[in-house]
């Protein structure tokens, strides 16, 4: 049988809290900002959970966390 993998896209992208819950960043912060409000950056900063209806699709691609 062979291994089971960890998807390296998934292990960049998300982190595992000890509750339970997983990590991600916030998206649309990385370029064309210069058109974008203040006010948009500024709440995109930090980090947000990944929602309740993705997290099957999230714990398939990460099998160990």
């Amino acid at each position: 049988m062979p291994k089971m993998k960890t998807k390296s896209s998934a292990k960049k992208r998300f982190r595992v809290r000890p509750g339970g819950t997983v990590k991600r960043g916030q998206a649309f912060k990385r370029h064309i900002l210069t058109k974008k409000t203040t006010k948009s950056k500024r709440q995109l900063r930090g980090s947000a959970d990944v929602h309740d209806t993705n997290m099957v699709s999230v714990a398939r691609m990460m099998p160990f966390a």
